[in-house]
């Protein structure tokens, strides 16, 4: 089922266009500030400040500056597909008579949106960090208002921001797959997860709605950028325990409906 769903999801036309957005992104950022090349990018503070320094500065600054909506949406896009693709087509209850259980093809497709949503996820710091060898050049990661990390920070560090944004964007695909179990057709439920996740965003940025926003798992997302500031801490526990408990209820919802309705429903 693992194979069969990546094989379907992965490759097609419309996932590859996404995929391919995502990555033009690194590369059009890299050549517009490719005249800063190992210089502060302008005034900017942070990972966009130091993004100009070297390929790795570069390929997190590309990660930092997708992952609040555009990101999101292509994640979402796989997350709707995964859930909701063979309903459209009109193949599931073919696929019981195969036959294959309930729980089998849920297996497979959480195994298949796992592996789908981190591939989406790391091809963003991955075309940054070519396109940054190429225009930026590998030097040490420099942080902005401190000393360069050494080799062995940077690969801790680096190893938990993309662990961290995989969860997070675990998080709105478990949701968008929820959705693609749960509506008619896979359009509506990628119009829903993409609503939520600009309401979300728009909520989040409401001080006013501080009760709304503990419970979203947008307002968590951006908590790992602290690991590269000069201070180097971030506090990701809570924000790690509101992206599982938003995978939990939503594989729970897409499992409930899944042994309960009619596959051709």
């Amino acid at each position: 089922m693992l194979r069969v769903e990546l094989t379907t999801q992965l490759l097609r036309i419309r996932t590859l266009v996404a995929l391919a957005c995502l990555a033009a992104v690194p590369v059009a950022a890299g050549v517009s500030t490719a005249g800063n090349a190992g210089h502060r990018n302008g005034g900017n503070v942070g990972l966009f400040g130091a993004a100009t320094y070297s390929a790795l500065n570069h390929a997190l600054a590309s990660l930092a500056f997708l992952e609040p909506l555009l990101l999101p949406v292509v994640v979402s896009l796989l997350g709707t597909a995964i859930g909701a693709a063979d309903r459209d087509w009109g193949t599931l209850r073919y696929v019981y008579v195969a036959p294959v259980s309930r729980r089998r093809l849920l297996t497979g497709k959480l195994a298949a949106l796992g592996v789908a949503t981190a591939a989406a996820t790391l091809c963003v710091p991955l075309a940054g960090l070519l396109t940054g060898l190429v225009l930026f050049g590998w030097h040490p990661f420099h942080v902005v208002g401190a000393a360069n990390l050494t080799g062995g920070e940077t690969a801790v560090r680096v190893s938990i921001a993309c662990g961290y944004n995989v969860l997070c964007m675990l998080s709105i695909a478990a949701v968008a797959f929820a959705l693609g179990i749960l509506l008619p057709r896979g359009v509506e439920a990628l119009g829903a997860s993409v609503a939520f996740v600009i309401a979300a965003t728009m909520l989040n940025g409401t001080p006013v709605l501080r009760a709304v926003q503990d419970v979203l798992p947008v307002h968590y997302w951006q908590l790992w950028t602290p690991l590269f500031d000069p201070i180097g801490a971030a506090q990701l526990g809570t924000g790690v325990l509101v992206q599982l408990g938003t995978v939990v209820v939503a594989v729970g919802i897409a499992l409930l409906v899944l042994l309960r309705r009619d596959p051709a429903a």
